[in-house]
């Protein structure tokens, strides 16, 4: 159930310019230089589409990957002002591409739109981070699992290239609240989600499944004892090249 390829995903939201790439050749020249690369790591920050074709081409080593942060439901051109495709964001230079983030639910997305959303970018063969999670209200209620289930449900298909999906688990209440589940919750979600993936689409191996929602510096030791987590989608932290970069040292402290 535990992978050993640890991933640190950043989500740059709605930041940066061209100058911001300073941030992630800072992280590229720690990474290059320390001991922590003879774990099993993968670095992807998925920023926005302004700046994936720059920072794809100025970004040479391959110790680092860029991605998207959400696309349109269709696939390639159209009359569709301000919106931006699957095939338009792979050609941009995304590998991977985040889908059903909490804001963007927020904002619309529905699981209908998300299902066709990921098998667009897993056509143009762009690998999907699936973001699922529940309320504070769904969590009070005692709903977290029904509506993980119904999120996986709604948005993932048998016939879909399965290797190419990494579910993200973030609880909505947590997301820039400085609020995290505690241990003993995690890990039975963790295993949740793990085993009812790999039985609903009869995989051989679990999915990788990250953790997002207030991660940081100071907590990620804590999920260093929680095997079944594959790695983190981090939010605001990873707009900070130094946040970034001790939130990996204290994961392998």
């Amino acid at each position: 159930m535990t992978n050993k390829l640890k991933y640190f995903v950043g989500n740059w939201k709605m930041f940066g310019d061209f100058k911001s790439i300073k941030i992630i050749y800072k992280i590229l020249n720690f990474y290059k230089k320390s001991k922590f690369r003879r774990f099993k790591n993968k670095i992807i920050f998925c920023v926005p589409n302004t700046l994936i074709y720059l920072f794809k081409k100025k970004l040479k080593s391959k110790l680092i990957y860029i991605g998207g942060q959400n696309c349109y439901h269709k696939e390639e051109y159209g009359p569709y002002t301000g919106a931006v495709s699957p095939a338009m964001i792979k050609r941009a230079g995304a590998e991977y591409l985040i889908l059903g983030h909490s804001e963007n639910r927020l904002e619309g997305d529905t699981n209908l739109l998300i299902e066709k959303k990921i098998k667009l970018a897993l056509k143009q063969k762009i690998k999907v981070i699936f973001c699922i999670g529940e309320t504070l209200k769904e969590k009070n209620k005692g709903k977290k699992f029904y509506v993980l289930k119904k999120q996986i449900n709604g948005s993932i298909k048998k016939n879909l290239n399965l290797k190419n999906i990494i579910i993200a688990y973030e609880p909505v209440w947590s997301i820039g609240t400085s609020k995290i589940p505690n241990a003993n919750d995690l890990k039975k979600t963790f295993v949740f989600i793990k085993n009812y993936f790999k039985k609903k689409f009869r995989t051989q191996k679990h999915p990788v499944v990250l953790y997002g929602g207030s991660v940081n510096h100071k907590n990620i030791s804590m999920f260093s004892f929680i095997p079944e987590i594959d790695g983190f989608l981090i939010g605001g932290a990873s707009q900070s090249s130094k946040k970034f970069i001790d939130i990996i040292k204290n994961y392998y402290k």
